[in-house]
């Protein structure tokens, strides 16, 4: 079996919150992306820790960004935009394919705490 490399956690969740907005037709940039994961998760996402995963899955080849027009909304600043390639996509099947597998045949966890 070939060694590719894992994604974590957070990685995952940024990956997936990036489907979830290109799915639904909606402008995918750090904002959106953050909102996304902050609703989903109940947890708080520092704005640092979201784009050094970005700049992380772009350099690996999984996510995609361009520069975006300036707005006057945002003090003529541009907002990069992102895209899911299909190296993402495989790296997040893999993930669900390696959970699945872990989970697979295990007894409910609860029943063996009590």
């Amino acid at each position: 079996m070939a060694k590719t490399e894992a994604l974590g956690e957070f990685e995952q969740s940024v990956l997936l919150a990036i489907a979830h907005l290109s799915q639904a037709g909606e402008d995918v940039y750090g904002v959106t992306i953050r909102q996304l994961i902050e609703s989903r998760t109940e947890r708080s996402v520092p704005v640092g820790a979201l784009y050094t995963a970005l700049d992380r899955l772009e350099r690996k080849g999984f996510v995609s960004s361009r520069m975006g027009d300036p707005t006057p909304s945002r003090g003529g600043r541009a907002k990069r935009h992102f895209v899911l390639r299909p190296g993402g996509v495989a790296a997040l099947e893999r993930s669900r394919d390696y959970l699945a597998r872990m989970w697979q045949g295990l007894a409910p966890i609860s029943r063996r705490t009590r």
